[in-house]
């Protein structure tokens, strides 16, 4: 139907409707599935089976974004079925990846009591592997982040469901569900367990590259449960301090691997372990903020470092958004997105400064229209548009956004 994407374009709106996912497109990527599926056996086989299940939770996503109810309802379904489909499937019985995903699943539908028998029918079939299972605690990492996510306060969190999945990764033992309260030596026994497991890790020099991609995954994951449990059973302190440890580590093995062979640490694996490392951090600063009192500064500080390292992170970019819409002064913002466009040629940088100036636009606009009666013209709007034309005039004109349809149509629509 002349132009259209594959997929979706969440980025622009047309009137008052979201750009969702195209008919024709939509149909197009279910038959690349389809035909694949049948092409594939074994392990492949798993991994797309993982990537399909990624792409209907990416539907349901955009639909409780866009709070569709009825899309919602509709799209749960299908999702459910492809998803028991495919752990009905011989090979896939024991895929703690899919597992996972199913649960994530049931939770986004609201459906928290269904996944959480899933994710504990999961962990109960997963085996003895405890911190040593890469798979096991990136189940448990997720299980319990989101019910944390759950939780309004962190009093009285020690006795949290998330401190069982925590506490009971560290045991080796079976897994037990959660009868409503945690003994407080296993809490002091896990945490012990926690520090010699990230001890050793931090220690580890890896024999084969193989081994080093294993060892960042189950690395991020390791930091990421420890920090979590010393967060809901000491406080935030004690989660950034860990952060902070494991991120100095990585930084030095970095430096040192660099200077040894030239190469640069973690290149066979995206993201690296230090940004997967540093997101996780961004996001628990972010959390604590919604719940409790806390500075900015230190998220803010957090992300800048973090941004200048990985501008091409969109999460890390997402966040840095969401925490200068707080602020009233664009300037630091904009002498901040100034920096990283001269330092890089990634395109996410000068996306993400148009997007906060198109926020600050739109932001005015609502202000100016308060009482629906005569404009009073508190902050010239004028301004805001020019420097907008400004950044996408530098945009199109880097080597990476002249090539960029998603920009021509962004600045195109502005236009309009």
């Amino acid at each position: 139907s002349g132009f259209s994407s594959i997929g979706h374009m969440d980025t622009m709106l047309r009137g008052r409707h979201q750009i969702g996912h195209y008919k024709e497109g939509e149909e197009f990527i279910q038959n690349v599935f389809q035909v694949l599926s049948q092409i594939f056996t074994g392990k492949e086989k798993s991994n797309l089976a993982i990537c399909w299940l990624q792409y209907e939770i990416s539907k349901v996503i955009q639909c409780l974004q866009a709070k569709k109810k009825k899309k919602l309802k509709a799209q749960g379904r299908k999702s459910k079925k492809l998803a028991k489909n495919f752990l009905k499937a011989p090979d896939n019985r024991n895929n703690l990846c899919l597992w996972k995903l199913y649960a994530y699943l049931e939770w986004l539908l609201g459906n928290t009591d269904d996944a959480r028998k899933v994710f504990d029918t999961a962990l109960c079939t997963a085996g003895t592997g405890g911190l040593k299972s890469a798979q096991l605690c990136s189940l448990s990492l997720l299980y319990a982040q989101l019910e944390v996510e759950l939780l309004e306060s962190t009093e009285g969190a020690v006795n949290s469901r998330a401190v069982h999945i925590l506490t009971k990764l560290t045991e080796n033992g079976p897994y037990v569900p959660y009868s409503g309260q945690v003994l407080s030596v296993n809490v002091l026994k896990a945490r012990k367990t926690y520090e010699h497991a990230l001890q050793d890790y931090l220690s580890k020099t890896p024999v084969s590259d193989q081994d080093q991609v294993n060892d960042t995954d189950q690395l991020v994951n390791l930091v990421g449960c420890y920090a979590l449990f010393q967060y809901l059973t000491v406080g935030i302190d004690a989660a950034v301090l860990i952060y902070t440890q494991a991120s100095e580590k990585l930084e030095a093995s970095g430096s040192q691997k660099c200077e040894n062979t030239g190469e640069n640490f973690g290149i066979l694996n995206f993201p690296t372990a230090l940004e997967a490392v540093t997101l996780l951090h961004t996001n628990l600063l972010r959390f604590h903020m919604k719940i409790s009192v806390y500075p900015l500064n230190p998220l803010r500080e957090a992300l800048t470092e973090a941004l200048k390292r990985y501008p091409s992170n969109q999460s890390l970019w997402r966040s840095y958004i969401h925490i200068q819409r707080k602020s009233h002064s664009a300037s630091k913002a904009r002498r901040f997105f100034d920096n990283v466009t001269r330092s890089t040629n990634s395109l996410e940088p000068w996306l993400f400064a148009i997007q906060a100036e198109q926020m600050r636009k739109k932001l005015t606009e609502k202000v100016q229209r308060a009482d629906a009666g005569e404009i009073h013209c508190t902050i010239p709007e004028t301004g805001l548009t020019n420097r907008i034309v400004a950044l996408f005039e530098h945009a199109v004109q880097s080597e990476n956004g002249a090539h960029c349809p998603l920009l021509w149509r962004m600045y195109l629509n502005f236009m309009v």
